[in-house]
């Protein structure tokens, strides 16, 4: 299976042209328990290009079990998983370890809500980009410098700071560098995991922002996971609600808010108002 081709990074953020008919992402049957803890049970999902997908559920749902087994940081207990990316025909859950991370190293990137999951602190921002970058092959210097001013660029990153250390940065720059090292290699699927718990409100605004302005330009397959119903609300196409590892509840995010159907959905959406 070859998973090393990945296209070059392109300055003026356009995706490729897809068949909207053609899901990027389908799960099926994904089940998984921890000990005596069903953390998934019989989940679907399906995500199509260019779409924002938002889960939403109470602590303990699912909804970042889900997302890690998005990523191959996890594997269930049973499940089938594809993406449509050039020569991946099985379910990427029967990969073994090596072929998983150069998957997801390659196709898949990932914001997470604690930045030193996602980056090395104490390395320059440009150095973080760069890791990213040499899964792709590319060894010269000036090549790898002009990309990672690229991703920077895509994600609003002051170009001024690109070799400061993520741990010299305030929050929110982390998570722009966060952002530009998962653009970096073009991923297929951009997954975020409460990008924004944690920031202030004016720097979560602009980080909201910044994904929206990728997603109107690029557009950009992305996963969203927040517990913060406003943050689904302004950036997800479509939801679906997850509790004690089922989903309960999918559909349009104005359907979802604006009449939601299942009693556990009506109860997090009038919680929120």
């Amino acid at each position: 299976m070859n998973l090393i081709e990945s296209p070059p990074f392109k300055r003026d953020l356009d995706a490729p042209k897809l068949n909207c008919t053609e899901p990027v992402l389908t799960m099926r049957s994904v089940s998984h328990r921890f000990g005596d803890v069903r953390a998934l049970n019989n989940v679907d999902v399906t995500v199509y290009p260019g779409e924002v997908l938002g889960i939403v559920g109470e602590s303990g749902s699912g909804k970042s079990t889900l997302l890690r087994m998005m990523n191959l940081e996890d594997i269930p207990d049973q499940g089938d998983y594809r993406l449509a990316i050039p020569g991946a025909t099985q379910n990427l859950f029967a990969l073994d370890r090596f072929a998983r991370r150069m998957l997801r190293a390659r196709h898949i990137g990932i914001v997470y809500q604690n930045p030193h999951l996602g980056l090395l602190m104490r390395n320059s921002s440009s150095g973080n980009v760069a890791e990213r970058l040499l899964i792709s092959g590319e060894r010269r210097f000036s090549a790898l410098r002009s990309r990672a001013r690229e991703a920077f660029d895509a994600s609003e990153f002051p170009l001024e700071r690109m070799d400061a250390p993520p741990i010299e940065l305030s929050g929110g720059m982390q998570q722009r560098v966060q952002l530009a090292k998962a653009l970096a290699l073009e991923p297929a699927l951009l997954l975020l995991d409460e990008p924004t718990t944690g920031l202030d409100v004016s720097v979560q605004a602009m980080v909201l922002d910044t994904l929206k302005r990728l997603q109107r330009d690029r557009p950009i397959t992305m996963v969203l996971v927040s517990h913060d119903l406003g943050v689904i609300r302004t950036m997800a196409d479509r939801v679906i609600v997850m509790r004690r590892g089922r989903v309960v509840e999918e559909g349009l995010a104005d359907q979802i808010f604006q009449d939601p159907q299942h009693a556990y959905t009506q109860s997090l959406v009038h919680a929120k108002l």
